[in-house]
């Protein structure tokens, strides 16, 4: 089914591709977020399980799920080619929602205290902080044709 925004949306790129409708972006955005954030959570609590400092722990699963986004996303969610400017731009805004998504997740655990759920807690909270601001800055300035 084709939407409004959809059909607004659709059309070619400058590189000749197809252009994807804002809605099947938002869709494929979180289908992906889903995964990333799996691998991010996975080896943030494997991390900590093993030792790692929590602080650590979260900066790695970080760059692990950043990039198995990053891979599917240019592909799959905004029909991207590659190129440097592209990179560029991701690398920025994923170093800046890098200190946003660790710093919010630091400040969680300080807030919430220790009870039995609050590294989750925490990692919701900051990656949801991260996901808002990356996918508008995604479809607005890294991806945009």
């Amino acid at each position: 089914m084709v939407t409004t925004l959809d059909a607004a949306d659709a059309g070619s790129s400058p590189t000749g591709s197809q252009s994807v409708g804002l809605l099947t972006q938002i869709f494929r955005f979180v289908v992906v977020g889903v995964l990333a954030a799996g691998v991010d959570y996975g080896s943030y609590q494997a991390l900590v399980a093993v030792g790692t400092w929590v602080h650590a722990a979260k900066a790695i699963s970080f760059i692990l799920g950043t990039t198995t986004a990053y891979l599917i996303n240019r592909r799959w969610t905004f029909n991207a080619s590659g190129g440097a400017a592209p990179v560029a731009k991701f690398m920025l805004l994923y170093t800046t929602t890098f200190f946003v998504n660790v710093g919010v997740n630091a400040l969680m655990l300080h807030l919430l205290g220790d009870f039995r759920w609050h590294l989750t807690v925490a990692w919701v909270i900051a990656q949801g902080t991260a996901t808002l601001i990356n996918f508008v800055m995604l479809r607005t300035v890294v991806f945009r044709d």
